[in-house]
């Protein structure tokens, strides 16, 4: 059974991601929090294996996930970079710890772990299909997400030129949710009039970390094999919706 390698899987998208694709996948868990990771793994249906790791520590990452593939014997051909930091941080309040924090893990991490992945002599080439969870606003922009909007227009270039210098033996793709109810947006959702004006912009409702998963399995699996450097928006058509609302 392949093994598949998810950041950010302590929770939100990527727990429950890692818990879909447990039935047909060996999954390795990559997050900060060993609690959270464990409860992850107890919801795994196959072989769980967990990488505690800090992403944002992107001086040691490349040493430290070498030497734990090597301690455990393990070869990847999936990842999902699913960690990110997402703060609304209006312009006038951000400074470089910010601006950092969010790059390290959101951009540079998923780089530093592919170029490890992608390594004959560390993984043997194992490596098939990647698949980048950005999002709906890394085409758009919206006020106090400078950072975040940034960050994830950054993770989907790499995308698409990793999508080129890796072809034809690895293919890298992005999916570009909107919004969606997990463990980083609850504080956004909990005013019950704020999330119903936010549903008005979404044809389809509000949607789950479940809405993504098939997509993220579609996009890893054979059944895609012809695609590659392609952004996948999975937003109930928030993104399509030109409708005038009054305010």
């Amino acid at each position: 059974m392949d093994n598949v390698l998810i950041t950010g899987a302590s929770s939100g998208v990527g727990k429950e991601l890692a818990v879909y694709l447990s039935e047909n996948y060996n999954v390795i868990l990559n997050g900060r929090d060993i609690k959270r990771l464990e409860d992850t793994r107890q919801k795994c249906k196959n072989d769980a294996y967990i990488w505690q790791y800090d992403l944002s520590k992107i001086e040691t990452l490349s040493n430290e996930l070498t030497d734990w593939l090597i301690d455990h014997g393990l070869k990847i051909s999936f990842f999902v970079h699913c960690a990110g930091v997402m703060k609304m941080v209006p312009l006038r309040s951000v400074d470089d710890s910010i601006l950092k924090e969010t790059f390290y893990t959101n951009v540079f991490s998923p780089e530093l772990i592919i170029k490890v992945l992608s390594s004959r002599k560390i993984n043997d080439r194992c490596l098939k299909s990647v698949v980048f969870v950005s999002s709906n606003i890394s085409n758009r922009g919206a006020s106090a997400f400078s950072t975040y909007g940034s960050s994830k227009a950054a993770l989907d270039g790499l995308m698409r030129n990793l999508s080129v210098e890796l072809a034809p033996n690895v293919r890298v793709n992005s999916v570009l949710p909107g919004g969606m109810i997990t463990e980083m947006t609850k504080d956004i959702f909990s005013d019950n009039e704020k999330t119903q004006e936010i549903e008005k912009n979404y044809p389809l409702g509000i949607g789950t970390p479940e809405d993504i998963a098939p997509v993220i399995e579609f996009l890893l699996s054979d059944k895609s094999g012809w695609m590659t450097g392609q952004q996948i928006v999975v937003d109930g058509g928030r993104t399509i919706d030109i409708t005038e609302r009054s305010r």
